[in-house]
């Protein structure tokens, strides 16, 4: 198979799909692999580490996608990359397809077949795929919230850490998965008082484990959250519902409870945001404020660590790209369903039933969506 791996043009976006090291299985697999040129730049790679592998350099993206059969990306595609998306393609990628419609048409009328990292699932019903960005996003959280509470940065001038004689500041974290471990388990290490609000008692009970009480945990009600907020310096959030629209655990209205110039972090602006008052921003502009609250809602937070990223995810990746290009997407995703879970739209039919929901679409089973394209 011919597997084509493009520069990623999302603003801010630094990662890329594949290493050397996985050029070098797949090529002695006896796959191509096509990289277009200073796709790797970003992330430490020179197209020289790629060929020394014995991948193809192709000039630009046009070239990337005309050539090759299956598209692995980081990102979710951008409108310029959707229009060079066809029929006889497989694209792999994050696609968080909730809350953009616009990109859900734009593949559904591509007639490609998309499969999304962030909702293939393992044996144990974990996102394998997610997981390795979560640890990522998640410390991330607490390294931009701890800065953006600076005075300079427009923030409280709180020190997360405190110092003796002075009181740690606080962080809230709503969301006890591997995000907000990850995001609590960097507050605990800058010295704050921390505290996870999860939906799940066998989680709190795990993270209570984890973390020997150095943090306390309370189970996620809204009056749970509402209390909490009028401590909080640092507000992360980090919900998650699979492939669907995350929730809104915070309101406007209950700006008004926390202190002044407190900041909140969105991780999950992905999946559009768990705050009301969430848009998406970028490393470049990552904070904008409301009602004199700090927001922190940048899109694709891994991106600004690509060394450290590209490494964690295509680590994750990279067995299935082996799978996609030993069987080919139907039968790989046939020989695992945890892997078909995955599959977000083939030939002209969304097979995601949150996304479906969400957008008002019609929902075509995965299985189904295959059987009825194959017997066209």
């Amino acid at each position: 198979m011919k597997i084509g791996v493009p520069s990623e043009v999302k603003v801010d976006e630094y990662r890329v799909a594949m290493t050397p090291a996985g050029v070098r299985e797949l090529v002695d697999r006896g796959h191509e692999v096509l990289i277009q040129a200073g796709a790797g730049v970003g992330s430490g790679v020179s197209d020289d580490d790629y060929v020394a592998q014995g991948a193809e350099i192709l000039p630009d993206a046009a070239a990337v996608f005309a050539a090759a059969e299956a598209i692995v990306k980081v990102k979710e595609p951008q409108p310029a990359e959707v229009a060079m998306l066809e029929e006889r393609h497989t694209l792999f990628t994050y696609l968080h397809l909730a809350p953009a419609a616009e990109l859900t048409q734009g593949l559904i009328d591509s007639g490609a077949t998309c499969i999304a990292y962030e909702t293939i699932t393992d044996l144990g019903g974990r996102l394998p795929l997610l997981a390795p960005m979560s640890e990522v996003a998640g410390r991330l959280a607490t390294q931009a919230g701890a800065f953006m509470l600076g005075r300079p940065a427009g923030g409280s001038g709180v020190l997360l850490g405190g110092v003796p004689g002075v009181a740690a500041g606080k962080v809230l974290v709503i969301g006890g998965g591997i995000v907000g471990a990850n995001a609590a388990r960097m507050a605990v290490g800058l010295g704050a008082d921390v505290t996870v609000l999860d939906r799940s008692i066998d989680r709190l009970r795990e993270l209570d484990n984890i973390f020997a009480g150095t943090v306390q945990t309370e189970y996620a009600t809204g009056l749970a959250i509402e209390s909490r907020l009028g401590e909080a310096d640092l507000v992360i959030g980090a919900v998650l519902v699979k492939g669907a629209k995350a929730p809104h655990v915070v309101s406007r209205a209950q700006l008004g409870l926390l202190k002044p110039r407190s900041v909140l972090v969105d991780v999950s602006i992905d999946q559009g945001g768990c705050f009301e008052t969430s848009h998406p921003t970028t490393h470049s502009d990552p904070v904008y404020e409301v009602d004199g609250i700090s927001h922190y809602c940048v899109a694709n937070m891994p991106g600004a660590v690509p060394i450290t990223s590209t490494r964690a995810l295509t680590n994750a990746t990279l067995p299935y790209v082996v799978r996609l290009a030993d069987l080919g997407a139907a039968a790989a995703m046939a020989a695992d369903p945890g892997f078909l879970g995955g599959l977000s739209v083939h030939a002209g039919r969304l097979t995601d039933a949150a996304v479906a929901a969400d957008q008002g679409r019609e929902f075509t089973a995965p299985t189904a969506a295959f059987a009825t394209a194959a017997a066209v």
